[in-house]
């Protein structure tokens, strides 16, 4: 039963993320019932205690709880601690409920997959059905919407995810011929969607992690020809797709235009990429404050409204964004100390062998990290879930899996 309810949270979870937010928010809870299900509680509470990953996410719910301490504005801290509970919850279910099988964990990647992929086909069909509105779109920052409403930033992260997720999936023993053949195309299909798509912020985290294997084949396994082949595509594909294809060529262009503005300090109220540099700008302001603690986690937004009061880079209200990179936010809400710990939480599974050497973990971390450069992912909560959700099921069920193996070692 334990191990069913956390298949079905597992499940929820994935749909949830493309179609429903009353699955996602379900989620957890199921998850949760399943680690009470499981009759070998007790034993699984020890390794929960030594799971360093779970405790990584358990201490940036502590440096929300100990920010209230000196927040100013209560209402959002109290809404912030119920909204990110799951930082507790879904590790306690992939440490505590009894574990999914192989063949659980590979039909949980396979929905994945195929679901990005599948929404991804119909947008790119949406896109195709009237690509002069699209481009123009594309033109002036913006995006084709997914078919199923899920924002362009993190559909664009599950895109590349799924890029990369779906050729590894096809290694899989559980996978047959028909399926490898599937995810094999799957992934394909995931990083050409990006392309047509022109996702910024996706394509940014496609070839990151590109550049991550490249390197590593190279200094790692000596395998200089595959991972020259990778590296040089860092320079072909987009050298290509800038040529052939329109979208991707008008988003080249109108990010250059974008960050010319704020480089002849014109008006950027149009311009999403301006937009961010003057939020990192009024960001590093604000961290000169308090440089160790930060000015709570709950108060970031208002302090920043409040620094744009001060220079406003000609920003109308309705366009002073967010900081829009989770570094520099925690760096913001909980200072140095805030910063160590989101560093903690990204970079803490390279330091165990078990986790460094697997390719799923590495991928999500390389994707997730990049990504977050250019955006405070765990503000919204699609990104917040896709986030916490991926890093129980990779890492902190990872990380459980090793501890396991040792103990059962003859």
């Amino acid at each position: 039963m334990s191990q069913y309810l956390l298949l079905l949270a597992c499940v929820a979870g994935v749909v949830g993320l493309f179609a429903s937010r009353a699955l996602v928010a379900l989620s957890p809870v199921v998850g949760v019932a399943a680690a009470v299900a499981n009759p070998n509680a007790r034993l699984a509470l020890a390794q929960w205690l030594r799971n360093k990953s779970a405790w990584s996410l358990a201490l940036l719910y502590l440096l929300l709880v100990v920010s209230g301490l000196y927040t100013e504005d209560w209402p959002v801290w109290q809404h912030q601690m119920y909204r990110q509970l799951p930082l507790i919850g879904v590790p306690l279910a992939f440490a505590l409920a009894v574990p999914l099988s192989g063949r659980q964990r590979y039909t949980v990647g396979c929905v994945f997959v195929a679901g990005v992929t599948l929404i991804g086909g119909a947008t790119v069909v949406r896109y195709l059905l009237n690509p002069l509105f699209n481009n123009e779109l594309i033109m002036m920052g913006q995006n084709t919407p997914s078919v199923t409403g899920i924002f362009h930033i993190h559909f664009g992260l599950m895109l590349a995810l799924a890029a990369y997720f779906g050729p590894l999936l096809s290694r899989s023993t559980y996978a047959g011929k028909v399926a490898r053949v599937l995810l094999i195309l799957g992934g394909i299909s995931a990083a050409i969607a990006l392309h047509v798509l022109a996702y910024r912020t996706g394509l940014l985290v496609l070839y990151a992690a590109l550049l991550v294997n490249g390197v590593l084949l190279i200094v790692r396994q000596r395998r200089f020809l595959l991972g020259g082949i990778l590296l040089a595509f860092l320079f072909i594909v987009p050298f290509l797709t800038y040529n052939f294809l329109t979208s991707f060529r008008y988003r080249v262009l109108g990010t250059a235009y974008d960050i010319s503005q704020f480089s002849a300090d014109r008006d950027i109220n149009d311009f999403s990429v301006s937009q961010r540099f003057a939020a990192w700008e009024t960001a590093r302001v604000i961290t000169t404050f308090r440089p160790w603690v930060g000015v709570g986690l709950a108060d970031v937004r208002a302090e920043m409204m409040r620094q744009y009061e001060w220079r406003d880079y000609g920003l109308t209200p309705a366009n002073r964004v967010m900081i829009h990179n989770q570094y520099l936010h925690y760096l913001v809400g909980g200072g140095l100390i805030g910063l160590f710990l989101w560093l903690l939480v990204l970079l803490g599974p390279l330091a165990q062998p078990s986790l460094r050497r697997n390719p799923y973990v590495i991928h999500f971390l390389v994707v997730m990290g990049t990504g977050m450069l250019v955006d405070s992912l765990l503000e919204l909560q699609i990104g917040f879930n896709l986030f916490v959700f991926l890093y129980g099921f990779l890492v902190v069920a990872g990380e459980r899996r090793s501890q396991e193996a040792v103990v059962n070692l003859p």
